[in-house]
């Protein structure tokens, strides 16, 4: 008895002795925060994604505050949080709010498999094994890694094949982006306006393209030729556009043969 109430007393004296020297050391090697990062903390989303480069919102926080990250730091808050952020912190923010676009329309009607995949069902494992699992090698694989990325439920690989983005949640967090082998998947501004091509296929044989894919890019320059303001230009395969020219006439969405292009406010339009 007498020894279990010593063991009791010198248990009892080693945590009040830690005790007061964790409350005094805390004192000595205090540190005062702004209470500006509590009030940047509180304007941001709470989802800890990561998409900011950091470990989390407590992070990202502390480093605005720091210097270390910009005011529109936050792209899963789009121009909405940066805004509140830039009003705490002072300054002022341009910050636009992005989106994702599939640069890709090779659904399993236009673009077939090569034939069964038995390995891994990611679009990673699939790309590294053979090279995708449908004709084009350039298109969506289709097994869903955007989807699995994605904290916000933003998109998802529907029976066609190919994954459909929800532009009422998407944030243009960019988590998608990043998990796409092939870099199907484009951040764009919300606000954007012009044409786009759905078609990442960088092969220059027109025959193998049709052969590929139904809806692919043939490369027959018709963009190019009927673009009045003569700001589409085909470069390595893949028309592309200079929307600071770009007026959104449509004239390549129309005579583009193979439907490749669109208009990009068409294409994000909330429904």
């Amino acid at each position: 008895m007498k020894i279990l109430l010593a063991t009791l007393a010198v248990s009892l004296g080693l945590a009040a002795l830690l005790g007061f020297l964790l409350g005094f050391f805390k004192k000595i090697f205090h540190v005062e925060s702004d209470p500006c990062e509590a009030l940047v903390r509180e304007a941001l989303p709470g989802t800890n994604c990561g998409a900011c480069g950091f470990a989390g919102c407590d992070a990202l926080a502390a480093a605005v505050i720091r210097g270390d990250a910009p005011v529109d730091g936050c792209t899963s808050g789009g121009a909405e949080v940066a805004k509140k952020v830039a009003e705490i912190m002072g300054v002022t923010s341009e910050a636009v709010t992005r989106v994702v676009v599939l640069r890709c329309q090779g659904t399993l009607e236009h673009c077939k498999p090569k034939a069964d995949y038995i390995g891994v069902k990611t679009c990673k494992a699939a790309k590294i094994a053979v090279n995708g699992t449908k004709q084009c090698d350039f298109g969506c694989i289709g097994f869903g890694d955007c989807e699995v990325a994605c904290p916000f439920d933003a998109i998802h690989v529907a029976p066609d094949g190919i994954p459909h983005v929800d532009y009422a949640k998407c944030t243009g967090c960019g988590l998608c982006v990043a998990a796409c082998p092939n870099l199907l998947l484009e951040l764009v501004p919300r606000d954007r306006t012009g044409a786009i091509a759905l078609c990442s296929n960088r092969d220059t044989k027109k025959a193998q393209v049709i052969k590929d894919c139904k809806i692919g890019c043939i490369k027959c320059l018709k963009c190019e030729r009927v673009c009045p303001k003569e700001c589409i230009k085909v470069i390595n395969g893949i028309p592309v556009v200079d929307y600071d020219v770009c007026d959104s006439c449509g004239e390549c969405v129309r005579a583009c043969p193979t439907k490749v292009l669109a208009l990009v406010e068409d294409v994000i339009r909330i429904s």
